[in-house]
């Protein structure tokens, strides 16, 4: 048994086609399309490549892209001023904080100024709670991508033993409650779990498993119950190459679906921040402001 590789390229490739014909189709209606701001303090090379790939992905799909570079001494307060021009600003709909930050910028704080129907990430609290109430399509870009590739397999939620190792607000968190709207039985776990020796118990049962933990190899493949989905979003750089949270070559010959690192979540979430863009446009359509 060998599973089948979920090929990010892939996947990103069939939803851009799909958001390219969706903005198609919003230019011939409105005559404009999405315009997305990334707010970047400073000039860390690492998000300049980032945003640079973003800026790709978005004139593949037909939305205007923009980066406002912001100097690294920036005052918190003046950083907040500039986040409500832009909310303000009606050509502009959707914004997103570019992570890192400066020590002296507090992001979770900041995150919070953006208006809620221009949230590219799906990271204000106000978005949060709506997502707990299965009230907003604007969800964060990480945990939509893992969807989009469960998803593609084709494989019914409903009833499965779902494993989440990693508890981040911005990925594990809202991913539960992704995975639990679809009526999956959804276990969560984190450093916790693992001190209390429960954590291979936990990943062996699982049906779906999903890693976002950040430590190379750290779920080992012998772990993975046969036949399982994979999902590993974890990036780590280990010397000159990059691995992922789960032992790749053990755990494919169990699983029957499983992404690689890289080339798996990664070219999805960026995708996803582009849909969002294109759900924040069509609620300013609508008339529905901050």
């Amino acid at each position: 048994m060998s599973a089948v590789i979920l090929d990010g390229k892939i996947l990103a490739a069939k939803i851009k086609e799909q958001l390219k014909s969706e903005v198609k189709i919003l230019k011939e209606k409105t005559g404009c399309v999405p315009c997305l701001v990334n707010v970047m303090i400073g000039d860390d090379s690492g998000s300049c490549a980032y945003a640079n790939s973003q800026k790709r992905v978005a004139e593949q799909i037909g939305i205007e892209y923009q980066l406002k570079s912001l100097p690294h001494d920036i005052p918190q307060e003046k950083f907040i001023s500039t986040i409500e021009s832009l909310n303000a600003d009606k050509d502009i709909n959707g914004i997103m904080i570019h992570k890192p930050v400066p020590k002296h910028i507090d992001y979770h704080a900041v995150t919070n100024y953006v208006g809620i129907h221009k949230d590219l990430e799906g990271i204000n609290v106000a978005n949060i709670g709506k997502m707990l109430l299965g009230e907003t399509d604007l969800i964060p870009c990480t945990p939509a991508a893992v969807m989009a590739h469960i998803q593609s397999t084709r494989v019914s939620l409903e009833g499965k033993e779902v494993v989440i190792v990693g508890h981040s607000d911005i990925v594990g968190k809202p991913l539960s409650l992704l995975l639990v709207r679809e009526l999956a039985t959804v276990t969560i776990c984190h450093i916790g779990t693992s001190q209390a020796g429960k954590l291979v118990d936990h990943v062996s049962r699982a049906d779906i498993l999903i890693v976002a933990v950040g430590k190379a190899g750290l779920i080992k493949g012998d772990w993975i119950k046969p036949g399982a989905i994979v999902i590993d979003v974890g990036i780590n750089k280990t010397g000159a190459t990059i691995q992922g949270d789960v032992e790749f070559e053990s755990a494919k010959a169990r699983a029957a679906f499983i992404t690689p690192v890289p080339g798996g979540v990664g070219p999805v979430t960026v995708t996803m921040l582009m849909k969002n863009g294109i759900e924040a446009f069509k609620l300013q359509l609508e008339g529905k402001g901050r």
